[in-house]
């Protein structure tokens, strides 16, 4: 059951405690800037692979946008170390991002619809999207992440509070026996 508050914004309603919840079309709506993206982290493209990766790992983060002269020219993700970098045998210290970066990639604004980008993500096959403004300048990055945090927050409850896995506590049981 439903409050019977009067409430203007259905999205302002709380239900009850035993009331079954549904994931309204409103959130689907909603612009990518509601979402909580991540400040943007870029290279340039001269940038060294090896410099590149350590930035990923220090910042603890799966890809960079490469900028030229301010504007959005590349992605580098860990996809393209795994199948442009590895793959071909690339030396890391002498290969350049521009050389192996994603070239030109989609990007959205703050502006967008969640669902749009849904969509432009599982039709892409992308797991980071840039977002940058009128003129193509990078302000902040999309993930795959943002969509399991906003899928937690709309199930807290059910996700967050849940027992631990029982599988993992075989595998615990038997490391320690």
């Amino acid at each position: 059951m439903w409050s019977n508050e009067s409430i203007e914004d259905p999205r302002d309603l709380e239900p009850e405690a035993d009331a079954p919840r549904h994931f309204s079309e409103h959130i689907l709506r909603d612009p990518v800037s509601e979402c909580g993206p991540r400040a943007v982290v870029s290279v340039a493209p001269e940038t060294t692979v090896a410099d590149a990766v350590a930035l990923m790992r220090e910042q603890r983060i799966g890809c960079v946008v490469v900028e030229r002269d301010g504007r959005l020219a590349g992605i580098f993700t860990e996809r393209d170390v795994l199948l442009r970098v590895v793959a071909r045998q690339c030396d890391p210290a002498r290969t350049t991002v521009g050389e192996v970066m994603t070239p030109d990639p989609e990007a959205i604004s703050m502006q967008d619809e969640f669902a749009w980008v849904l969509n432009l993500m599982a039709v892409g096959g992308f797991r980071h999207v840039p977002i940058v403004d009128d003129h193509g300048r990078p302000l902040a990055m999309f993930s795959v992440r943002h969509i399991v945090e906003r899928l937690v927050d709309f199930f807290p409850q059910d996700v967050l509070t849940l027992p631990p896995h029982p599988r993992k506590n075989i595998a615990r049981t038997r490391e320690g026996a």
